[in-house]
């Protein structure tokens, strides 16, 4: 049968280089609806509520900052170890559409628990929405994307397995969701350590979240009771800094 050769393009190689680098990474995961009633609550009550992409980094990252595991990466050089980052790096999945394209690109958020949850909700809408030129992240992934494909791997290597450089490039952990576009269990592949995924809410105002983690790091004991955490955490710490956000107003009755 004869088809048409196509190019890869910049975007798609982008891609081939994550599983390439995601390959050989012992990924287990643990699902699990999260009761998300007083965060639901919360977010009705503002006039421009955050995305759940911001409030699941800005969640994680706050658990994070308790639980020492979570920004805890595995390194290959000089010689196998665990390597603690002092703060936590987020990457989430951006899904845009670059010169006709339609692609996914990671941006990285830093330390998303300091920020504010409306910044962390700005830059993830910027990075929809910008040029790609225009948001940083995106200019440094593209540059090495360009590279040949040795000095790639080379670059690839050692942001990943050199534990000081693994944060600058890869983040501590990942969000990724296809909720956006109608929901589904998602189990994304990246180098990890960590990938959060939420699905759509329910009736029943609970989310079903999946997180992905690599075996080196930890076991599944301790990712249960991060997902514990992380309902409270939303249901408590979210909710409030969406309390206090800007609500909607309030419409006079006529009587």
């Amino acid at each position: 049968m004869r088809g048409t050769p196509k190019t890869i393009s910049l975007r798609r190689r982008l891609i081939c280089d994550l599983m390439h680098a995601s390959m050989g990474v012992p990924f287990v995961s643990l699902s699990r609806s999260l009761d998300i009633r007083r965060v639901l609550e919360a977010r009705a009550g503002a006039t421009t509520p955050a995305g759940w992409a911001a409030m699941f980094v800005k969640a994680f990252a706050l658990v994070a900052k308790d639980e020492p595991v979570l920004r805890t990466v595995y390194a290959k050089w000089p010689w196998p170890a665990l390597y603690e980052l002092p703060k936590s790096v987020a990457l989430v999945a951006i899904a845009r559409v670059d010169d006709g394209e339609e692609c996914v690109i990671p941006q990285r958020i830093a330390a998303p628990d300091a920020m504010a949850l409306a910044a962390v909700d700005a830059e993830i809408r910027r990075a929809k929405t910008a040029p790609v030129e225009d948001v940083p992240m995106f200019r440094k992934i593209m540059r090495a994307t360009r590279l040949p494909l040795p000095l790639r791997r080379l670059s690839w290597a050692v942001g990943l397995n050199f534990g000081r450089q693994r944060g600058n490039w890869f983040g501590s952990f990942a969000v990724s969701s296809v909720a956006a576009y109608g929901g589904g269990e998602l189990h994304p592949i990246t180098p990890g350590p960590f990938i959060l995924s939420y699905g759509t809410v329910e009736a029943d105002q609970t989310i079903h979240v999946v997180i992905r983690w690599d075996h080196r790091v930890t076991d599944a004991a301790p990712i249960a009771r991060v997902l514990t955490r992380l309902e409270q955490v939303l249901n408590t710490e979210i909710a409030a800094e969406l309390r206090t956000a800007e609500p909607k107003p309030i419409r006079a009755v006529r009587t």
